[in-house]
């Protein structure tokens, strides 16, 4: 009955530790070892053996660093709830119990009433424990910790800017209100973090360009939520690059189109001339849903990477906070990016004559593009 006891401590460590609870955890294990080591005296001492032939000095040296180790386990343990305090010092007086059992002046009465506590408070424990998790509030009482620890105040600087995680539905609405105001925001797509500005607020995008320090000859792109979008603004498109859109989107490719007044239908609205050449533009449909999302709010956005001109892309929403951070409204946090390079970009201005040509090879390699025009084109 004790090693199937100390069988069971062990199990409760493993659970514990799976959970990341390392103070139960360790605590278990160390009630195993002890609850192990006890059951395996008393069978030797059942089997008439000698405690001298079975090293009953190194059990007696045991016993003393239990009752030590698990002292620090009861300071632990009054931090968390009676039941656990309960449970240690129980722990303590079985300690004590082996420790008189290697010196052979261990009295039956005072054994049997320490196992009988300790057996009423583990089930106790364990039965509360399970109880409280399955229903999710107490039912039994676990009680109250006996003192607290008071954690320093995070000394931390706030963020420079607003910072919602993109899985809050809120926090999906604070960066589409920024924006809708004016704002310029980090967020994620699917390659790396970009700085995105309405269409409908040239300002916006020009502060763009400042806080990027981006040269004013290099033009912006914009990201649209879906393809239907672009058929409903009725684009001057033929059916070839239709065919190769519609394979390409969504997705980390990036096609330069003819610029006309159909933008206008599209929603680009007043940042009409700050977006894309004077004859072209650059339309992406990201493969991101929370973008995606961010974009059926918004309408269409001005994006361009979130890093100072010529530096590296920004991979995780930190490095945007931490490098542009002080000169944004908002960055949507969303971890790690998809990709650690930004998207490749095809110009389509000429498919029908000429076909595609490379501009950036970025995420998609340059000779998949071709496989999929090509594959396109024979149809």
């Amino acid at each position: 009955l004790v090693l199937v006891g100390g069988f069971v401590q062990l199990l409760a460590g493993f659970l514990a530790f799976r959970k990341y609870d390392h103070l139960g955890g360790a605590a278990f294990l160390t009630f195993s070892a002890l609850w192990s080591s006890y059951g395996a005296t008393r069978i030797i001492a059942a089997a008439h053996l000698s405690l001298q032939n079975a090293t009953s000095e190194g059990f007696t040296a045991g016993s003393v660093a239990f009752l030590v180790l698990n002292t620090f386990l009861m300071v632990l343990a009054s931090s968390l709830n009676v039941v656990l305090l309960c449970v240690t010092l129980a722990m303590e007086l079985l300690a004590v119990c082996f420790l008189l059992f290697t010196l052979e002046n261990l009295p039956l009465l005072f054994e049997t009433v320490m196992l009988s506590i300790f057996t009423i408070i583990c089930f106790y424990g364990a039965t509360a424990s399970l109880a409280n998790s399955m229903f999710g509030k107490d039912l039994m009482m676990m009680g109250p910790p006996l003192f607290t620890v008071e954690h320093l105040k995070d000394t931390e600087d706030p963020p420079p800017c607003i910072c919602p995680k993109s899985h809050c539905t809120s926090g999906l609405r604070t960066i589409a209100d920024l924006l809708n105001t004016g704002a310029v925001c980090g967020v994620p797509t699917d390659t790396v973090y970009a700085l995105a500005a309405s269409c409908k607020h040239p300002q916006a995008i020009e502060k763009v360009y400042r806080i990027k320090d981006r040269p004013q000859e290099k033009p912006i792109c914009i990201f649209i939520s879906n393809l239907d979008q672009l058929r409903a603004a009725a684009p001057p498109i033929s059916p070839l690059l239709w065919e190769f859109m519609e394979h390409v989107y969504p997705g980390g490719i990036g096609c330069i189109i003819k610029k006309g007044e159909w933008l206008k239908k599209l929603g680009v609205g007043a940042g009409y001339s700050r977006v894309g050449t004077q004859d072209s533009i650059m339309i992406r449909v990201p493969d991101l849903t929370v973008l995606v999302h961010l974009i059926d709010m918004t309408g269409p956005l001005a994006i361009t990477s979130a890093n100072p001109s010529g530096e590296v892309d920004s991979t995780h929403h930190d490095m945007v906070i931490s490098r542009l951070g002080h000169k944004l409204e908002g960055v949507l946090c969303d971890g790690e990016s998809d990709e650690v390079v930004a998207s490749t970009v095809v110009n389509c201005t000429k498919i029908d004559e000429s076909g595609i040509t490379i501009v950036r090879e970025g995420c998609i390699p340059a000779g998949k593009v071709m496989q999929i025009f090509e594959r396109v084109k024979s149809r």
